[in-house]
């Protein structure tokens, strides 16, 4: 499929952002974050008359009134603790896909959606200060349909916040304006900037894997994920478990099983939001990394998967404010990650070797986001993951739940074929 490029430039917030805001404090978990991958989404748009009416001028401006309300995305890096806003803007992307969009809905193809997806903008740009924080590609399909993609850098933010933008985006589009959008929040105070000088050699473990991984995308229906839960329901751990517990649990179960003892010796990490989890609650709309690590255990007795969705329950119900501040208070979280990080340099197989990782975008509602001609039919990504680590998207209905994985090759061999896994989700499924 071929796609060229039309137009490519720069664009800056509409209006200028206030002197007294022109320095944006980045905490220590943005910090962290930097070592980590952007992140990209994708929304697929189908043909319609409002979309063949419109030119792409309303877009830019609405983009660059986004900008505005989200002004650390236009600005750029000043230092290791820091964002310069200096209005400098971000990258927009304008492309024609030989092609409808019905053939990579069929079957979506990681190389294909990256195409799709501003890719790397700055490549060619060394020096971390010339990089933009945000960038946005517009594709136009022969058959009149549509594809945005927007992607940050994970310095300036999580994917909630991606999220927030994207919404915000098709808000002004639309011609509503959201005072609550763009909430930019000082979280140094909260996760007070770390000395993290000495582990640059981390950005040569982000594109490459010390393994042969496969990557692979699966599909809960609706009405399979409803019947894993209910056979989950009543159980000695958990009454009832949430869609994400039961889908976390199943595949837990089944990466982290030990062949032999049939114990799982995997612990399970889990992205957890903290923006409603403080004291007070922090914006919904704020931007930002702002997640903390849960960590679940189960090495007691052969695989349980209401066991295993009770101790996922169990993790993340411990995230509240009074744990947050007490674990960032003392610097003690930072210097165990600084010493994980000494003992990766010294053998980088060890990267996410020994954990399976979760991390949801669910009820980011992206499915939501309108620019003017309805809501999207698709919204996928082409974020490369690393091993064992797992993504979780809703599906268009809300009801079922779409998952990315990457596996050593010879465990996705295996994964592909399991009982279990089969019983309640289809394989690269089209859209």
């Amino acid at each position: 499929m071929e796609i060229q490029i039309i137009s490519k430039e720069i664009i800056k917030p509409s209006a200028p952002t206030p002197h007294h805001l022109k320095t944006y404090k980045l905490s220590a978990v943005d910090q962290l974050a930097a070592f980590a991958a952007d992140i990209p989404v994708i929304l697929f748009y189908s043909p319609t008359d409002e979309i063949s009416s419109k030119n792409s001028d309303y877009l830019k401006k609405s983009f660059a009134k986004t900008l505005t309300l989200f002004y650390p995305f236009a600005g750029r890096i000043k230092d290791d603790s820091s964002i310069d806003c200096n209005d400098d803007g971000a990258t927009y992307v304008e492309a024609r896909v030989a092609g409808t969009m019905s053939m990579i809905l069929q079957q979506p193809d990681m190389d294909i959606l990256e195409q799709l997806q501003s890719c790397k903008p700055d490549e060619n740009v060394d020096e971390p200060s010339g990089k933009v924080m945000l960038a946005a590609q517009l594709n136009y399909f022969d058959c009149g349909g549509i594809a945005i993609s927007v992607r940050i850098r994970h310095r300036i933010g999580d994917a909630s916040s991606l999220a927030s933008f994207v919404k915000c985006w098709g808000a002004i589009s639309c011609g509503i304006y959201d005072n609550n959008a763009g909430t930019v929040v000082d979280c140094s105070s909260l996760f007070p900037p770390q000395d993290f000088s000495g582990m640059s050699f981390l950005y040569s473990l982000i594109p490459r894997s010390p393994f042969n991984i496969s990557t692979k995308r699966f599909v809960f229906e609706g009405p399979k994920l409803a019947a894993l839960r209910g056979k989950l329901c009543n159980g000695p751990y958990l009454k009832r478990p949430t869609r994400f517990e039961a889908v976390c649990a199943l595949i837990w179960g089944v990466v982290g099983e030990d062949s032999e003892s049939k114990k799982v010796n995997k612990p399970a990490t889990i992205a957890v939001d903290l923006r409603k989890r403080m004291d007070p609650p922090l914006p919904p709309h704020c931007i930002g990394n702002i997640v903390h690590l849960a960590v679940a255990n189960w090495e007691d007795k052969a695989v349980d998967c209401n066991g295993l969705a009770g101790k996922i329950h169990e993790s993340i119900s411990m995230i509240n404010s009074d744990y947050v501040r007490q674990v960032y208070a003392d610097g003690t979280f930072f210097s165990s990650m600084r010493q994980r990080m000494a003992e990766m340099a010294e053998d980088p197989s060890t990267f996410r070797g020994g954990v399976i990782g979760f991390s949801s975008w669910c009820k980011f509602r992206f499915y939501e986001v309108d620019f003017g001609w309805g809501k999207p039919v698709w919204v996928g990504t082409s974020l490369r993951l690393q091993p064992n680590w797992v993504m979780l998207l809703d599906t268009r209905d809300g009801e079922g739940m779409e998952v990315r994985i990457a596996l050593p090759n010879e465990e996705m061999v295996k994964f592909e074929q399991n009982s279990d896994i089969l019983a309640y989700a289809s394989f690269t499924p089209a859209i």
